[in-house]
């Protein structure tokens, strides 16, 4: 059985514990009282052990920078760069006849206009498929500028570069371009219907089609004593980033270079995708993530249109170029996601223990297929959630609509799986009258089952095997958090007051850290400052803290100490990106692993320095050290002047690596074999697979008899994300994600009408919650450590969003009586649903029937 730990034992555990990392910690030890110094360490006595880094909540060291202004963001940069702005097409779908620019080209300031005939080479090619996969049958991606036909309302047409935006600006209204509108296909009914097709060439709208099944699903279902059939829509939303995309290039004719800064989630890769698009060495392309006003996922895709095209016109005009994304521009032309149909039978036994389950999903991809399948690859998988089902049958379609792409928003999938499954779980209940967390309990895998093998592919390609946790656990915590057991009392005084509450519940399991690998770089300075690089993005997520405090619990330095930069390919040109919670899994343990390098070769120099062994030493607060008498030592920061070897002294420190200014053995080369100059370390975490958090979540909510208003009581949170390197970060991340969790599940949805048109692309129509719909979060912590990975952590960046629409449908169906099978729910839509329930269309918790049908008209069965 693996080991649990709660936050709260943990942090009263001593100094120095046993973990997979032994190393020596660094933060500064309690001070005593003021006016009192404390007793004197008697001389030559070790000072007392700094507290570990790891684990405290140490206040974040970006916020101060940003918070006075002082942040770099990429509007911020390329003041005197070209500005470039985009022609869009304002039909869904269409025929691009004419484009005539003659009426912009006396336009003051105007730069060049350039159309898909101007793209050369490789540009003019349709953008990377980025993830390829056999069951991607018919995947699509656009061109930067659209060549013939226009797929969705937003796609770039012209591009246009002037001396700065106004002028880009006034010179695209001139341009006239003529289309011959064609019919749209707009919603997962209609594409599946197929009377129209977006793409002429792929049957049926059909972009992806996959099958994954343990057992025979259909035949447990069949045979099952008791089945269920329920119908189950998540709509169509998007992240919406304060900052919107962006990027800024510089060509260098000189040495035949670029410089890309890109508002990415992905440096490297946007690197490496414009270096193949313009042919030009990697070498010759740099690729810098200045800060980053949100991401969410929507940054991951790589390269935009735009990311190819900028650089290419800075090359082409040998001058800086620039391009910003503005609100609109980023409701309709960078991507969606959460659009899903899921079909789920189930079939259960008298305790609601279920012995099969068979789901159909229908995706909506939008036009493109540039980020593949991924979304409702991680739905298919990721809604088994902590159960494990007697026999397990999942089928997706992927399906082309004339609307923006989809591609991964927090959550990425998961949200709509979770949906799934925990409507499956309150189904059963309900149907078998059973308390709704005794049937979650019954259907978890146990502690002592881990690792567990649901024998599917997850979104990696490897096993989807969960590596540790304790389910049950976390479920027991959520119920005393919430007070789960008393809440039919609080029920029943509401009613008698007059007012509707409801409380749910819902747990999740998310595959984190998915690999192929990360980098770390730690350099020791020679006045003892320490500088780490590591190559996947920062958005807000506190790299430059938690990284810091990898560090300094291996370096033995103060964390103040060190400083953290992430996203520069000058500095890590081998990386992956910031997506699919796995920065701290990857690039934590990636700089611990180089720190740990680093250590080793200081204690080694040390050693020799001071005439005595490794073992014998230590570092505190920067220092290396006898462990016995802490007289005995010698800063880091000689250390690393030590570690580089030379023939000229710049200052008094380099004196001590001078030919003549040691006592070097001059029988032995400066540098040994194998060794490097310099105190410095490079490494790699490449995991065999995936690392998996859990938690449970739970609401209580109160619904209005009259307007139908739904308000959210509390919010309470079990998260299982390993050892926690910064619980503030962490609850921060939590907090976060459960404040997109109730704009998902309450507000924010994307609505196009029949000809493709977005209808609610501003902040005036877009609803989101202000801090005034924002619950408080209630949020408890259990660690299982992962054996996958030397730090023993998990991924916690998306843990706060993923079940937000399941627990608030079960906690509003729960409050009103009857089934809630679609989200988000506004209160014009709950009062239509009670209306409905009034006149016998819906049926009654507790009496259900077999089906819980869509309220809408006829929907598609896959």
């Amino acid at each position: 059985m693996k080991a649990v730990e709660t936050t709260a034992a943990r942090r009263r555990r001593a100094a120095g514990p046993k973990s997979a990392v032994p190393v020596p910690t660094t933060s500064e030890a309690p001070a005593a009282d003021a006016g009192d110094p404390g007793p004197a360490p008697a001389a030559g006595a070790a000072e007392p052990r700094p507290a570990p880094a790891v684990g405290a909540s140490m206040p974040r060291t970006e916020d101060l920078r940003l918070l006075v202004g002082k942040g770099r963001y990429l509007d911020d940069l390329g003041r005197h760069a070209y500005a470039a702005a985009f022609v869009r097409s304002p039909h869904a779908r269409a025929r691009v006849v004419d484009i005539d620019a003659s009426g912009a080209l006396d336009v003051d300031g105007l730069i060049a206009v350039y159309t898909y005939q101007d793209l050369p080479g490789r540009i003019a090619e349709p953008l990377p498929m980025l993830i390829p996969h056999p069951g991607l049958t018919h995947g699509r991606t656009g061109y930067p500028l659209a060549r013939e036909y226009v797929n969705h309302v937003g796609e770039a047409v012209v591009m246009v570069v002037a001396r700065d935006r106004y002028i880009a600006e006034d010179a695209c209204d001139r341009i006239v371009v003529t289309y011959e509108s064609l019919p749209p296909v707009v919603g997962i009914d209609n594409a599946f219907r197929a009377a129209h097709l977006v793409h002429p060439d792929v049957p049926g709208n059909v972009a992806g089609h996959l099958v994954q099944e343990t057992g025979d699903a259909r035949a447990a279902v069949a045979d099952a004593p008791h089945t269920l059939e329920l119908h189950l829509d998540i709509e169509r939303s998007a992240c919406m980033p304060m900052e919107g995309r962006g990027v800024l290039a510089r060509w260098d004719e000189g040495d035949q270079s670029l410089r890309i800064h890109s508002s990415t989630q992905t440096s490297s890769g946007v690197r490496a995708a414009v270096a193949a698009k313009l042919d030009l060495p990697l070498l010759k392309v740099e690729c810098v993530t200045p800060d980053v006003g949100g991401g969410f996922g929507v940054k991951i895709v790589h390269p935009w249109p735009e990311e190819v095209l900028v650089p290419w016109a800075a090359r082409l005009l040998d001058h800086e170029v620039k391009w910003t994304e503005d609100r609109r521009e980023h409701f309709i032309s960078s991507a969606h996601e959460r659009g899903q149909l899921q079909t789920v039978r189930v079939g259960f036994d008298d305790t609601g223990r279920v012995l099969g389950l068979d789901v159909d999903i229908l995706h909506d991809n939008g036009a493109y297929t540039q980020y593949g399948i991924i979304v409702p690859l991680i739905t298919s998988t990721q809604l088994l959630g902590p159960y494990k089902p007697g026999a397990y049958r999942v089928e997706f379609r992927s399906l082309y609509t004339n609307t923006v792409m989809v591609t991964p928003y927090r959550g990425a999938g998961r949200p709509q799986g979770v949906f799934a499954m925990e409507r499956t779980m309150d189904a059963i209940a309900d149907r078998l009258g059973l308390d709704r967390a005794d049937v979650r309990e019954r259907n978890m895998i146990r502690p002592e089952e881990m690792p567990y093998d649901h024998g599917l592919l997850f979104q990696d390609g490897r096993p989807l095997t969960y590596d540790s946790g304790d389910f049950p656990a976390s479920l027991d915590r959520l119920k005393k958090l919430v007070g789960w057991d008393d809440f039919a009392a609080v029920r029943e005084q509401a009613r008698a007051e007059g007012r509707r509450v409801g409380i749910g519940l819902a747990a999740y399991v998310e595959g984190t850290g998915v690999g192929p690998y990360e980098g770390g770089h730690v350099q020791v300075e020679t006045s003892g400052k320490v500088y780490v690089a590591t190559g996947l993005t920062s958005q807000g997520q506190g790299h430059e803290t938690v990284f810091a405090q990898v560090v300094a619990d291996v370096l033995g330095v103060p964390p103040e100490d060190i400083t953290v930069t992430t996203g520069d390919t000058r500095r890590m040109g081998y990386a992956v990106g910031t997506f699919a919670s796995r920065a701290a899994v990857m690039s934590g343990n990636a700089v611990a692993k180089a720190a740990r390098g680093v250590r080793e070769k200081a204690l080694r120099i040390a050693a020799e320095a001071l005439g005595t062994t490794i073992e014998e030493l230590d570092i505190v607060r920067g220092v290396v050290q006898s462990r016995d008498d802490p007289s005995v030592s010698i800063p880091l920061g000689t250390v690393a002047v030590l570690s580089n070897p030379l023939r000229y002294a710049f200052d008094e420190a380099s004196k001590a690596a001078t030919q003549f200014g040691g006592s070097s053995d001059p029988t032995r080369p400066p540098i040994a074999e194998g060794d490097a100059p310099g105190l410095e370390a490079r490494d790699f975490f490449s995991p065999p697979r995936a690392t998996y958090a859990n938690g449970v979540h739970a609401a209580i909510v109160e619904t209005d008899p009259e307007t139908a208003e739904i308000k959210v009581l509390r919010y309470c949170v079990v998260h299982d994300c390993g050892h926690l390197l910064n619980p503030m970060i962490v609850e921060g991340q939590v907090h976060g994600g459960v404040a997109q969790a109730v704009g998902g599940a309450l507000y924010e949805r994307m609505h196009y009408d029949e000809n493709g048109q977005l209808l609610n692309a501003s902040f005036m129509d877009f609803l989101m919650p202000y801090a005034s719909e924002t619950p408080h979060v209630e949020i408890d912590h259990l660690e299982t450590p992962s054996p996958l990975n030397p730090l023993g952590i998990k991924g916690a960046g998306e843990a706060g969003v993923i079940p937000g629409s399941a627990v608030l449908a079960s906690a509003i169906e729960d409050a009103e009586g009857f089934p809630i099978t679609r989200m988000p729910i506004q209160p014009d839509e709950l009062f239509r649903l009670r209306q409905q329930f009034a006149d016998g269309h819906l049926p009654p918790l507790h009496r259900r029937a077999a089906t819980m049908n869509h309220t809408d008209e006829e929907r598609p069965q896959p």
